[in-house]
């Protein structure tokens, strides 16, 4: 097993300070590894940058036939809680004719900071709408009315999960061998990082006249790279990134530093997993690839805002900068 490369660093005073390591896989259309850097068969939960894949069953059954493409672009999100995210799923589950109390994602604070500050401010608890997954259960819910399955459908012997896993298994190309619970309770399947990449392929080879599979892939995908106001919210690295390459690509990031990217016109799909956790390390990872594979803008102010991106202090002082590693992309 190969160890984790170097992907990023921080310079302060002209010396590394830190380093972020991790693995990465570029694909092409046949799942075929072109570039690697790490070990390709590294084992990880893929977290929320899978959520197109899980919301997969909900497209080719037909579950989602009905809904706009604001809706798809949603199932796949990790939102803010913005009030464009929580009206939708608000909107989304009246149509379902169900409530905030049929989800089982759990609440927490919102990300964005106007919507906490009104509930803070009215002395309101968040609820279970104000989730970031809350567009991906409500994608659950909708494949669960169509299946008719139980309430509870994060068990993971329930038939949405199962529905979830198959297609999981058989776009990844890997039997997984095992799962976790995410923080919204739903399960993660475990993949190797050339599966993710491999799945990530598949949809950037996804095609509005081929399969019934391909065709879900293909409308998951344009409704991501459509709305990316949607996919994350207003200073998240998805958003700003996704319209930094004007709807030719779509990228989600994971919980524990996981990035994927979408990109059709090279019929290409990356995974990437920075070992220790960071944010900061993933987010300047993939920006450096998707520079590599000339996607994206090296001198764009949102990749400049985490890749060659400088560090300030309290005083706003530049004290340092974030770089990719010397032999990374």
């Amino acid at each position: 097993m190969a160890a984790p490369v170097a992907m990023a660093e921080l310079w302060r005073g002209g010396m590394l300070e830190s380093t972020h390591m991790g693995h990465a896989v570029i694909c092409n259309a046949a799942g075929e590894i072109e570039e690697a850097w790490g070990d390709p068969e590294a084992i990880i939960f893929p977290r929320s940058s899978c959520k197109m894949l899980q919301a997969l069953p909900m497209m080719e059954s037909g579950a989602g036939a009905g809904l706009s493409q604001r809706q798809v672009a949603l199932s796949c999100a990790s939102h803010q809680g913005a009030a464009i995210h929580t009206d939708l799923v608000a909107q989304w589950l009246a149509d379902l004719g169900l409530s905030e109390a049929d989800l089982r994602c759990g609440s927490h604070v919102p990300y964005d900071t106007d919507i906490r500050d009104k509930l803070i401010l009215a002395h309101e608890s968040p609820c279970q709408i104000h989730n970031n997954c809350s567009g991906k259960h409500s994608g659950f819910l909708t494949l669960n009315k169509h299946l008719g399955g139980h309430a509870d459908y994060v068990e993971v012997d329930h038939p949405v999960q199962k529905a979830v896993k198959a297609a999981f298994e058989e776009v990844t190309g890997e039997t997984s061998p095992g799962f976790g619970i995410d923080g919204c309770s739903a399960p993660n399947f475990a993949t190797s990082v050339h599966g993710l990449a491999r799945a990530m392929a598949y949809f950037a080879s996804a095609s509005e006249g081929g399969s019934t599979r391909s065709r879900a892939a293909f409308a998951l995908t344009r409704a991501m790279m459509a709305h990316p106001d949607l996919v994350a919210g207003e200073g998240r690295a998805c958003t700003e990134l996704m319209r930094a390459m004007g709807g030719r690509v779509a990228i989600k990031t994971g919980a524990e530093a996981v990035f994927v990217a979408i990109l059709p016109e090279l019929k290409k799909g990356i995974a990437l997993k920075i070992t220790d956790g960071g944010t900061r390390g993933s987010e300047a990872a993939i920006a450096a690839l998707l520079v590599k594979l000339g996607v994206l803008e090296a001198d764009h102010p949102a990749t400049r805002k985490r890749l060659n991106a400088p560090i300030t202090n309290c005083r706003g002082l530049v004290v340092g900068e974030v770089r990719a590693a010397l032999g990374f992309a």
